[in-house]
């Protein structure tokens, strides 16, 4: 017996250009894309300010999160994306672990030389199991 899967969009238009979902349930594993940030009308949010990607990137993750139910004590893996490493991870770790609070997901933090959008300065992804309460 296979199990079922179920994906979500936001119903932006980058979704059916690339041809992916932001995320994905098999199961009781929901895999989400990297979010990237950008309000819901697909306007891209925070050019030059790396902070405000990262609150709203999480932000968006967040709403990933509620389309299945799903809370943050629920993700067990992060993947982390950074342009310009050197200079935003310290920003970086401090709000990965606000947004966690005590609650500690394995997390692979890369710095990379570009993202997709231009203006783009981190993009996050996120394992998730639904079956686990922290």
């Amino acid at each position: 017996m296979g199990s079922q899967v179920e994906t979500f969009g936001f119903g932006m238009p980058w979704e059916s250009l690339y041809g992916y979902s932001q995320a994905t349930q098999v199961g009781e594993t929901v895999y989400v894309s990297g979010q990237l940030s950008h309000d819901r009308h697909d306007d891209f949010v925070g050019a030059g300010d790396f902070e405000l990607q990262v609150r709203t990137t999480l932000e968006n993750l967040d709403l990933v999160l509620r389309q299945f139910g799903a809370e943050r004590g629920q993700i067990v893996e992060t993947t982390v994306l950074v342009r310009n490493l050197r200079e935003n991870f310290d920003t970086t770790a401090r709000l990965h672990a606000e947004y966690f609070g005590e609650h500690r997901p394995a997390s692979t933090v890369m710095g990379v030389s570009d993202l997709a959008p231009p203006d783009q300065l981190v993009e996050i992804g996120a394992l998730v199991r639904l079956g686990v309460k922290a």
